[in-house]
């Protein structure tokens, strides 16, 4: 599961490592979550582009939001499979920018679980490019909502300790064959989403702050000594985001 991620770089570092032409400016954001909208590179005609989309996926074919589960991510060995993604793994496969993502290490059971939280970053400083699938969503009443997920693969040996799913990865090579959609098959790019080596990444325990989609800033991702963890359990329910990877969603779709 990948439920928030961090940009921090400077926009220009983005627009020179995807090659898109538009020139956006936004800040820097240390705790994206879910819902909000997200900085993604697709491909049309051809040519790459920047867009804006909201993070948390919405089938073509869904009539009513209302009740729907919070989409998330999709997981790689599945995405082929389920009516959910099958329309957007083959069309509408995106790149989402990103210098890292959050993880927690769970540990203990029950109401005596804790979490702690780690940031997960490319040791060599590059763009994250997070493997993705998006959708354009209509409604009965003419709306359009440009939703997106990231795909998720199963984790490296480094990711391991603390979780066992993390977001594909690319590499740069696998970049333009992922967002190719005319030229490169459903069954090609999924095969692009495999564990990253080891060596690209980097762990740190960063602060429990981190815990509350509400809060923001550069400390969030300052590495910490120890943090100190949070109890599962003193969670709300409704602010734990449900995805493809686990709990009750994984078997609707």
């Amino acid at each position: 599961m990948c439920g928030r991620f961090l940009i921090r770089q400077d926009p220009n570092v983005f627009r020179s490592f995807y090659g898109y032409p538009e020139q956006p400016n936004f800040p820097a954001r240390y705790n994206v979550a879910p819902t909000q909208p997200v900085p993604i590179v697709l491909a049309e005609r051809g040519e790459r582009h920047f867009r804006l989309m909201r993070w948390g996926f919405l089938p073509g074919w869904l009539k009513d939001p209302k009740g729907f589960p919070l989409i998330i991510n999709a997981r790689v060995e599945t995405v082929q499979e389920k009516a959910t993604f099958r329309g957007a793994i083959r069309h509408r496969r995106c790149v989402l920018l990103a210098d890292g993502f959050y993880e927690w290490r769970r540990e203990g059971t029950g109401k005596a679980m804790t979490r702690t939280p780690y940031l997960i970053r490319r040791a060599d400083g590059a763009p994250m490019a997070l493997a993705g699938v998006w959708e354009n969503w209509l409604g009965a009443d003419g709306s359009e909502i440009d939703t997106a997920a990231i795909v998720t693969t199963g984790a490296n040996g480094t990711m391991a300790a603390i979780h066992d799913r993390m977001p594909a990865i690319l590499s740069a090579e696998a970049i333009e064959p992922w967002l190719d959609h005319l030229g490169t098959e459903p069954r090609d790019a999924v095969a692009l989403c495999r564990p990253c080596p080891d060596e690209w990444l980097t762990l740190d325990v960063v602060s429990a702050r981190v815990n509350d989609a509400r809060n923001e800033g550069a400390d969030l991702a300052v590495p910490v000594g120890r943090a100190r963890p949070e109890t599962v359990s003193d969670i709300p329910p409704e602010e734990r985001p449900l995805s493809s990877d686990e709990d009750a969603q994984g078997t609707l779709f």
